[in-house]
């Protein structure tokens, strides 16, 4: 296969790879957001409480148990049987210890809250970790394989799944117990559709010498993965110590809506970004060119989803769920201004990843999740939203960060970054504060919320066609192909 081709199979690649992995996150998210309805129309935010203290210990957990292996096959050359043998015995055995240890652990956990509900609230939800162990290798063998198809219906199912169970028990008055029945449902039908997608299947005949070069790769990995849960769940950690547990849950539903839009694009990155950097190898002009064209799809996508969520935070909020959840909708306008930056500093990761450069990744990762958490308890006694907004501005900045040793990788200078991703910073900017002054005089909030969604997303296609926006031609251009 000549070089041109190849190039042209990989651009064809990456593009099937994001546009459908946008498309169906889109759709996942869309589930979530119809069964998330839902459930908070007939839950509290009194009821998210428990589940939000415990989603750090959870998340990391869930860190421990992965053990940084699915992108550790991911970047081998060559993968066989053993691998995948070695990986899924091994976490089956790390997740029933991680159980054990956290269901000693669970008074800690809740005289740390003072919340005693939480001893056998923890016990029950982190049964989880035990399902998910058996999911991991085949999720290992679907990513390496770039199966973006198959895991977004993975997904898909697990959360149509998910919805009807938690919207059955909270109406049956079980509150957060529907909540955590919730995460098992998930993981446990997540699992069984990924192994119905995974040719592969274990043997009992085990041979462990493989995780000695998969963990030489993936124990910096594992460290780094540890504190990224940590530093996207430390926010409700403090809130769940310093605050209210009414608090705890406006901010966890806060991050469930932020969370689904920022999936939209951040999952679209995950599933391609490092698997596709990963085959191109040491060619760092064709990696820099590869790499600035996903980022600035990405940014395309990004400004105007997350800016576009900030704009319409509270009415889209207190329409679907009630004005009882105001006060998340007013979190959600501060994170999401975050959520926009926050595929771009995937994209980064992802390369320093896919490079190798797993120590780099392991190092900046501890020291932002150790800088976050003194931020946030210098801030803790000058109220919620005050931490909040210095939480949003440090996490933004650190993209520079990453910026400077992606720069050792490929090359990649200021100026490049900027022209990049500024021009569709500043529209997307300028299209949500245009549209705020344009329906500002609205009074109707089903209105407001119709007529911001639709001058924006009007405006902001306009602009980008005016422009002579590429992002904007080639998408229409690969959908109008496929279509054909």
């Amino acid at each position: 296969m000549t070089k041109e081709n190849t190039e042209k199979n990989l651009k064809h690649t990456v593009a099937k790879g994001f546009l459908w992995g946008g498309m169906s996150n889109a759709i996942c998210q869309f589930l979530s957001l119809f069964f998330g309805i839902f459930m908070a129309r007939i839950l509290t935010p009194d009821d998210y409480g428990p589940i939000g203290m415990l989603a750090i210990f959870s998340a990391i957990a869930g860190s421990l148990q992965d053990s940084g292996f699915v992108a550790a096959i991911a970047n081998r050359k060559q993968v066989g049987h053993d691998d995948y043998n070695a990986v899924f015995w091994f976490n089956i055995l790390i997740s029933l210890f991680m159980y054990a240890v956290l269901y000693v652990c669970a008074p800690l956990i809740a005289s740390f809250f003072n919340q005693p509900v939480l001893i056998e609230l923890s016990r029950y939800n982190f049964l989880g970790f035990v399902v998910a162990s058996f999911g991991i290798a085949p999720s290992a063998y679907l990513f390496r394989e770039l199966k973006v198809k198959q895991k977004s219906i993975a997904i898909m199912l697990s959360i149509t799944a998910t919805g009807l169970v938690g919207i059955v028990m909270a109406l049956n008055g079980y509150s957060y117990w529907g909540i955590a029945t919730q995460s098992i449902v998930y993981v446990l039908v997540r699992t069984i559709v990924c192994w119905y997608f995974t040719p592969w299947r274990p043997s009992f005949k085990v041979n462990f010498y493989p995780l000695k070069y998969l963990f030489a790769f993936s124990y910096r990995l594992l460290i780094t993965n540890v504190f990224q849960r940590f530093n996207w769940n430390i926010f409700s950690f403090i809130l769940g110590k310093f605050y209210s547990r009414v608090d705890v849950g406006n901010y966890t539903k806060s991050a469930e809506w932020f969370n689904m839009g920022g999936e939209v694009v951040n999952g679209m990155v995950n599933a391609v970004a490092q698997p596709v950097l990963a085959k191109i190898g040491e060619d760092k002009e064709r990696r820099l060119r590869v790499f600035r064209k996903m980022m600035r799809f990405t940014a395309f996508v990004a400004f105007p989803l997350m800016l576009g969520m900030s704009l319409v935070a509270v009415e889209l909020i207190t329409i679907v769920i009630t004005d009882k959840w105001l006060e998340s909708a007013k979190m959600l306008q501060i994170l999401a201004l975050w959520g926009a930056f926050m595929p771009l500093q995937s994209m980064f990761t992802n390369l320093l990843v896919s490079s190798g450069r797993s120590k780099i990744f392991m190092w900046c990762t501890i020291v932002q999740g150790l800088l976050t958490l003194g931020l946030l308890l210098a801030m803790s006694n000058f109220g919620i939203k005050t931490m909040l907004i210095a939480y949003c501005i440090f996490n933004a900045l650190w993209l520079f960060v990453w910026l400077y040793f992606a720069q050792k990788e490929i090359n990649i200078k200021m100026s490049m970054f900027l022209s990049d991703v500024l021009p569709y910073m500043l529209l997307s900017a300028f299209v949500m504060i245009a549209t705020y002054f344009i329906t500002s005089p609205i009074e109707n909030r089903y209105i407001l919320l119709l007529s911001k969604v639709s001058i924006a997303a009007v405006m902001y296609t306009l602009l980008a066609y005016i422009t002579h926006s590429e992002e904007l031609i080639e998408t229409v251009s690969f959908l109008f192909k496929r279509k054909k």
